[in-house]
Parts: C-alpha cells; sequence; structure tokens
C-alpha cells in the first residue's frame, strides 16, 4: 500500500480519456528567433489535464458534464482543469514549452465528440418541398 492510499483510505481511481492528442509538444517562438531550443525550459501537462481543458474549454461542457466524462467528482474535475489552466498559463507567460505526457488515465471510447455543423440541404429544398 503507498502512502497516498493509506492517507485516502483507497486506491487513487483513474480518469476516462477519450481523446488521444497527435501532438505532444508545443514550443514558443521567439522574436526573431530569440528563443533557441537549449534555453528552453518545460511543463509537463498530463494527458487528463489535456482532457479536461477538451472537454470544458473546446466541446464547452459544464464541470458537471465533464466530470461525468472522465468518470470523476466534480470536485476532482475542478482541482484537475484548474492545474491545466495554471500550467498553461506559466508556460505562455514565461515561454515555457508545454510537453503532454503522463498522467493516471485510461482510454475509453469516446461518448462525446467535436461540434459538427448540421448537414446542408440539397440546392433547390425549401420547407420540405423540392423547389422547382
Amino acid at each position: 500500500m503507498d502512502i497516498y492510499s493509506y492517507i485516502m483510505g483507497g486506491a487513487r481511481r483513474r480518469r476516462c480519456v477519450s481523446f488521444q492528442p497527435n501532438f505532444l509538444y508545443f514550443e514558443p517562438k521567439g522574436r526573431g528567433n530569440a528563443l533557441h531550443n537549449a534555453d528552453v525550459s518545460e511543463r509537463i501537462l498530463k494527458v487528463d489535464e489535456l482532457e479536461s481543458i477538451r472537454l470544458k474549454d473546446y466541446l464547452q461542457l459544464d464541470q458537471t458534464e465533464a466530470a461525468k466524462s472522465m468518470g470523476v467528482s466534480q470536485p476532482t474535475f475542478h482541482r484537475i482543469i484548474t492545474e491545466a489552466h495554471r500550467k498553461i498559463a506559466e508556460a505562455f507567460v514565461e515561454g515555457k514549452a508545454i510537453r503532454i505526457e503522463g498522467g493516471n488515465y485510461v482510454i475509453a471510447e469516446a461518448k462525446i465528440k467535436a461540434p459538427v455543423s448540421p448537414p446542408r440541404k440539397p440546392p433547390g429544398w425549401r420547407g420540405g418541398k423540392r423547389g422547382g
């Protein structure tokens, strides 16, 4: 039994993540190439933190829906997204790179999809009748 389990009284629950990012590294670019790759420090954003950003900020779900999608309580979701926002803000303000890796998560089937525009109606279609 690890110390966290001893203190909290149970195993830590894995977060459900329905999205795997295509990009795992973001790096700032300075004016006139003032920043060099060797000089840029990193901030690690966990995969579950990225998922919280995707659900709340990108898909614009409310916190209760997003927490349910990740299989965590609303207060736990709030802690996850607050930490993600803090890390991203720190990287932007201090010019740090963001590396996406790690976290306590399991890949789940996608339940929520990105917003999609409704299908277009064929030309000449009006009010349920074909126009002439």
